[in-house]
């Protein structure tokens, strides 16, 4: 039984992860549509930004692992990856592990572009104020990746 457990019965841990669950679609509703709205000078939306950033992240990668790496299908990814290549944002680049599979990498242009857009998100970010502890983020953090890894499963393709 983990700590948290302890303090709360098994029923109060519930109704309290329950309330983080409804807390996470409007925050990411919200915080989906801030981004569109702020993002007009690069033009980036939602699923362009966040391609793009995996790839900032994590350098080439194919069209499969990017949705594996977001739960998004595959078929939404490469709609996104259209849409950026569309504007200059990725290439795609030769694979040497699959014939069939490109990698896709970010395009000086797409570097710029997400820089600018996570730039201008952390100054939001930076703005929450200095009640939250780094104790607490490190908890959300842990609390929020052991429910993601609760529907892990999920077939995003399905």
């Amino acid at each position: 039984m983990s700590d948290i457990e302890r303090a709360l019965g098994s029923g109060e841990l519930t109704d309290r992860l329950t309330e983080v669950f409804d807390l996470v679609g409007p925050l990411y509703r919200r915080a989906q549509r801030k981004v569109e709205q702020d993002a007009p000078i690069e033009g980036l939306s939602v699923g362009v930004r966040a391609v793009l950033n995996l790839l900032r992240e994590h350098g080439p990668m194919t069209v499969p692992q990017m949705g594996r790496a977001q739960a998004l299908s595959r078929q939404f990814v490469q709609r996104m990856i259209n849409d950026a290549a569309a504007r200059h944002l990725v290439e795609f680049v030769p694979n040497p592990a699959h014939k069939r599979s490109s990698l896709i990498r970010l395009t000086e242009e797409g570097r710029a572009a997400i820089t600018a857009v996570i730039a201008r998100e952390r100054a939001v970010l930076s703005q929450i104020g200095g009640d939250l502890t780094e104790a607490e983020v490190v908890t959300c953090i842990r609390v929020l990746s052991r429910l993601l890894q609760l529907v892990d499963n999920v077939d995003m393709d399905g």
